[in-house]
């Protein structure tokens, strides 16, 4: 069985010696949509590091932002002792996001549809439908409390890749 090593980087942080494989970071914020734009930028602000296009960058902010507020506003009812948790990671091919709020959830398989006629004047009711537009998978745990965003990164080429194989074992 494979073990990655992890070795002290700059400022203590903690780095993979594999550049593909990254590591999960979390951030835990009060429901007010200005703590959750400083996490959305704080991730934006990563994926620049890694190279990811302008491209790939509107279409984070935009899932992010959508994820985000969906947990503010319908999750937690904008109630600022609850809190939204965000766990993500960023590596050069691809980010990973999980947002999660404190609500008791919804089925996002009875949604609206929101290009259906008698919807398509309404002012709200298109986040879940952006998420899955500009993302490469979007998957809602059962209870309905938290979704977890992948993008892949367009500029990543795999010829950068480290030729390695990773063994996982189970139980």
């Amino acid at each position: 069985m494979k073990h990655l090593k992890l070795q002290a980087g700059p400022r203590g942080r903690r780095e993979s010696r594999e550049k593909n494989v990254g590591l999960w970071c979390s951030e835990e914020f009060p429901s007010q949509m200005a703590e959750g734009r400083r996490v959305e930028e704080k991730i934006l602000s990563q994926c620049r590091k890694y190279a990811y296009g302008q491209r790939d960058l509107f279409a984070l902010k935009l899932a992010l932002e959508e994820a985000i507020c969906n947990a503010i506003r319908h999750g937690n009812k904008s109630t600022p002792s609850k809190h939204v948790r965000v766990k993500y990671r960023i590596t050069r091919a691809r980010i990973d996001v999980m947002v999660e709020d404190e609500g008791s959830g919804f089925d996002p398989a009875v949604l609206p549809d929101p290009t259906a006629d008698q919807n398509l004047e309404r002012a709200c009711g298109r986040g879940v439908l952006l998420m899955r537009a500009y993302m490469n998978n979007v998957v809602f745990n059962a209870a309905g409390n938290s979704v977890t965003l992948t993008k892949f990164n367009e500029n990543y080429s795999s010829s950068d890749a480290p030729i390695c194989s990773t063994t996982v074992a189970f139980g």
